[in-house]
């Protein structure tokens, strides 16, 4: 069964997030978009490559209305260590949430809490968030233009199609 265009399930997590302990569940991520990208452990060699990835590209979600959130099978106090050791970790100004079956994951979720995109693979391979961005993207794009959809390697300001019986063996 497929997770596209399903509700995030209830949940309730402890963070570490701008210097303080908080509380990250369902409904404090509703009313804006998420990506939520889950990854197997704190202290690691891979893992803090791309938290700063995200944040080194944070600015550029926050433009576009979206909070990131980092996951791992950590603690939000073993969170607050790595966030104060790692000179990688340390940029992070997103919530490092604690999951203890975090796997290497990422989700786009809509203001309503829909899961619009998704990407689960093998722990030995980071991630590009540039890959993220244009997704997140691509999926603003097509929340605000119902009709048209996004051709691959479609980019900002690129052109999209407006599906029609005309277009069936013509691309």
């Amino acid at each position: 069964m497929s997770l596209i265009n399903t509700q995030v399930q209830p949940f309730k997590a402890q963070a570490f997030h701008n210097g303080k302990f908080v509380e990250v569940t369902d409904q404090s991520m509703k009313g804006k978009w998420s990506v939520v990208i889950f990854m197997p452990a704190a202290f690691t060699f891979n893992c803090p490559t791309e938290v700063e990835d995200a944040a080194d590209n944070y600015a550029e979600f926050q433009k576009m209305g979206t909070e990131v959130y980092i996951v791992t099978t950590d603690t939000h106090f073993s969170h607050k260590v790595w966030h104060e050791t790692s000179p990688a970790v340390g940029k992070a100004k997103f919530p490092l949430v604690g999951d203890r079956l975090a796997y290497r994951g990422t989700f786009v979720i809509n203001p309503d809490g829909m899961i619009k995109t998704l990407e689960i693979h093998s722990n030995e391979i980071a991630r590009d968030v540039k890959e993220t961005l244009r997704k997140l993207k691509a999926a603003q794009y097509t929340a605000s233009h119902p009709g048209e959809v996004c051709p691959a390697k479609w980019n900002e300001g690129a052109k999209t199609i407006s599906p029609s019986l005309d277009l069936v063996g013509k691309i």
